[in-house]
């Protein structure tokens, strides 16, 4: 058994210590496009999971439900022991950090620091704590010495890199990444898989890159048609030919 495979069994006897769960979620669009049709999934503190399945599965529409972007038609969708609502959403917000494919979509402020500290700021921390979290969070993620660049003056995956601090200086327990890797030129696609396998956090990566989910993911999770097909193993799916070649994945 992996330490995946034992990280999963030991949530699953003990619900009560996952990190998220979503019960029997399903989602339909307005437009009547069902896009959730009655997922289970249970994520464990610490654990990486690549979330995979070809374009229009509901891979996105997936991690909108993990912090109350989007919320359940029915199912639940928990944190810890508590359904998230309207009346705890700014602190799940906090606790599961989402981070667009887009960085555009999370950089509007006219500073790197600005960026990084709208979070901290709108939690009400004092402006000491401000600093510290701003800086510790673009060390993490190698921007240290950019607080004062303008976000649109940089490349892509330096914007990145960024809004993956603007998530981090919350201090979240879980991210949630929409193809991360997506644009990026060789060295700096490199540097964010060796930043992802180094964050000592919980997360959750939409991704069709394959290489990437066999350096940094214990657990991947197949989706298509909005249902769970596969949520096993990263190296036994990534062996399995024919598994691959039924949802369109690539062979790393």
């Amino acid at each position: 058994m992996t330490v995946a495979t034992e990280i999963r069994q030991s949530v699953l006897e003990r619900p009560e210590t996952a990190l998220l769960q979503l019960r029997d979620v399903h989602y339909t669009y307005p437009d009547g496009t069902k896009a959730l049709c009655g997922l289970d999934l249970t994520i464990a503190p610490g654990e990486k999971i690549a979330l995979l399945g070809p374009n229009g599965a509901g891979k996105s529409t997936m991690l909108l439900h993990l912090n109350g972007v989007l919320r359940a038609g029915s199912g639940a969708v928990y944190l810890g022991a508590e359904p998230i609502n309207d009346a705890n959403i700014r602190r799940v917000r906090a606790r599961v950090g989402m981070v667009f494919q887009d960085p555009d979509d999370q950089l509007f402020s006219p500073t790197v620091f600005d960026d990084v500290a709208f979070g901290p700021v709108h939690m009400g921390l004092d402006e000491a704590e401000v600093v510290r979290r701003v800086t510790r969070a673009l060390e993490q993620v190698g921007m240290a010495g950019f607080e004062r660049r303008m976000p649109h003056h940089m490349s892509l995956g330096q914007r990145k890199r960024v809004a993956i601090a603007t998530v981090l200086s919350m201090s979240p327990e879980l991210l949630a990444l929409d193809e991360p890797s997506a644009g990026l030129d060789p060295r700096a696609r490199r540097g964010l898989i060796d930043l992802l396998r180094a964050l000592p956090l919980a997360m959750i990566v939409s991704t069709h890159d394959m290489p990437m989910v066999a350096d940094v993911f214990p657990r991947s999770v197949v989706l298509a048609e909005g249902r769970i097909v596969y949520d096993g193993d990263s190296a036994e799916l990534l062996n399995d030919a024919a598994l691959l070649e039924q949802y369109g994945l690539e062979r790393p």
